[in-house]
């Protein structure tokens, strides 16, 4: 690290190019990652990533680039390169006076990746794979992967910001396949936290490989899914995917402020039913997708999405900020420091509701009750989805009954949002990876069970 009067004299040379404004994101991460098949392990992977990346704004104009080589002389050449693809006429030099933002830490550690020993990950992959192998005699084969970084940032702009912050990530995931009578399914689950080893006092790794194995035993027993037009009750936690792919990447200000959003000029408006309120928020403690200070240095902040079905804002960057006359979120981010980074959810759910799940299942006279979803495609720009259902039930008469796979949701996000019709009082947050065009970032999703009143399941008739 450097002085910062060294940071300062990067700045005022990007700025005596003409730019607006100016910005050092310096990163340092650790990673690593252990990869166990049927209870062996198959490999071990560990590395560091350093580097920087500079930015500069024109106008709604924004330039990027990046280094590794984070001597002064580095990046003074990269602030060199961003100066002349500018190429105006610049402002005189001053000194820049940053001021540090203090912040009370949202996620402290107590066990660090650096600080475990492989034997203990290991132990922990170990319960994981029984969980899953000894579940059912259907289980053939258990993958778990075991993941970890320590990722710390500091960020100085040209406005006086400066500011750092230390993200820790845990996670554990497992595949399980089922066999039976020549057909095989499979199962997932993946839980993470913003968190050390200390993760696995509150996640217990052979719960989440019984899960998995739950999942793709239940399915490859069951029969195929009917398809058609019908309510749909979908499940708490992982069941938020939809509302994060159809309706969330729609509330971003990548989206929004180029008018290629079904939600842009909106603001203000019904949206949603009335039963429906949505947030995002990075600073829920240790969770996956939370930050003391976005990639841009603003302070993280609750972000009221929609309120009882009203739309009450967006998640904006700063270039998004300034695209649209707002102020930003605290919602920058990116994968690392070879991405610019732009708006993104960090831990986006439904808020919840009155009713106990027990109470919306025994209120649908027919539907399908989506347990587990998987995989789908989005179009942001109209909202148009297709999930695939990983765990699914029929509900006949007010009740779960029997176990269907197959089937998909097809249907349009912001109709979506107007036809659930009863949402649950049993919020809970899931795990994922989100990609767009700052990369691919730890995100959680997340509802309470809510029901469709109609949607059209892909299946078989």
């Amino acid at each position: 690290m450097h002085s910062d009067e060294a940071y300062s004299a990067v700045i005022n040379k990007i700025l005596s190019g003409g730019a607006d404004f100016a910005e050092i994101f310096l990163e340092e991460r650790y990673t690593g990652s252990i990869s166990m098949v049927q209870g062996e392990v198959e490999g071990s992977v560990s590395g560091k990533l350093f580097g920087a990346g500079l930015r500069a704004f024109k106008g709604t104009r924004s330039i990027y680039a990046y280094t590794n080589d984070l001597s002064l002389d580095g990046l003074m050449k990269v602030a060199e390169r961003l100066k002349a693809v500018i190429n105006q006429e610049g402002r005189e030099e001053t000194a820049i006076d940053f001021s540090k933002r203090d912040y009370v830490d949202l996620a402290p550690i107590l066990f660090a990746p650096g600080e475990v020993s492989k034997r203990d990950k290991v132990g922990v992959m170990k319960l994981a794979h029984e969980g899953a192998k000894t579940f059912a005699g259907t289980i053939s084969q258990v993958v778990v992967n075991y993941s970890e970084y320590d990722q710390s940032v500091w960020i100085y702009n040209s406005e006086g910001v400066k500011a750092n912050d230390r993200r820790v990530r845990t996670r554990l995931a497992i595949s399980a396949v089922a066999t039976r009578d020549g057909e095989m399914e499979s199962g997932f689950y993946g839980p993470g936290a913003a968190m050390g080893f200390e993760f696995f006092n509150i996640s217990d790794p052979r719960a989440a490989g019984a899960r998995a194995a739950r999942i793709a035993d239940r399915m490859v027993r069951a029969e195929y899914a009917p398809a058609g037009r019908m309510p749909v009750i979908i499940s708490n936690e992982f069941g938020g995917v939809i509302f994060h792919e159809a309706c969330g990447h729609a509330l971003e200000a990548t989206g929004v402020a180029k008018g290629a959003s079904v939600f842009a000029g909106k603001l203000g408006q019904k949206i949603a039913n009335e039963c429906v309120s949505a947030v995002d928020d990075p600073t829920i403690p240790n969770a996956w997708g939370s930050a003391n200070v976005d990639d841009e240095g603003t302070p993280t902040k609750r972000n009221l999405l929609i309120d009882r079905g009203v739309l009450k804002s967006y998640m904006i960057d700063r270039l998004g900020a300034i695209k649209m006359g707002m102020e930003p979120t605290g919602s920058a981010r990116r994968q690392d420091y070879t991405y610019a980074p732009t708006s993104r959810m960090s831990n986006t759910f439904l808020l919840p509701g009155d009713y106990y799940p027990e109470e919306i299942i025994a209120a649908t006279d027919y539907g399908l009750f989506a347990k587990s979803l998987g995989g789908g495609s989005v179009m942001p720009s109209t909202g148009e989805f297709n999930f695939a259902v990983k765990e699914g039930y029929m509900v006949e008469n007010g009740r779960i009954t029997r176990p269907v796979r197959g089937a998909t949701l097809i249907g349009r996000g912001n109709e979506v949002l107007t036809k659930i019709d009863m949402v649950g009082n049993d919020l809970e947050r899931g795990q994922g990876m989100c990609g767009s065009i700052s990369g691919s970032i730890p995100a959680d999703v997340g509802q309470p069970t809510v029901r469709v009143s109609e949607l059209i399941v892909g299946g078989r008739n």
